[in-house]
């Protein structure tokens, strides 16, 4: 595994790449600066923490 993946400010590609919104199975976009990964689809924003994504909703930021 990369050790950019264990950077909270950065995720592996790689992980990017396989990782859908569990909401809408859509297609997740990458916020560096917000450490965040955003789905356009359903309106949130999954936090990520220590370098790893939480894909839980209720965990979620909603979007306005």
């Amino acid at each position: 595994m990369s050790d950019t993946f264990n950077t909270p400010s950065s995720v592996d590609p790689r992980l990017l790449e396989v990782l859908v919104c569990p909401v809408t199975r859509g297609s997740l976009e990458y916020d560096r600066a917000a450490s965040e990964l955003i789905s356009r689809g359903a309106k949130l924003a999954f936090p990520i923490r220590d370098g790893v994504p939480i894909m839980l909703p209720d965990e979620a930021r909603a979007l306005d």
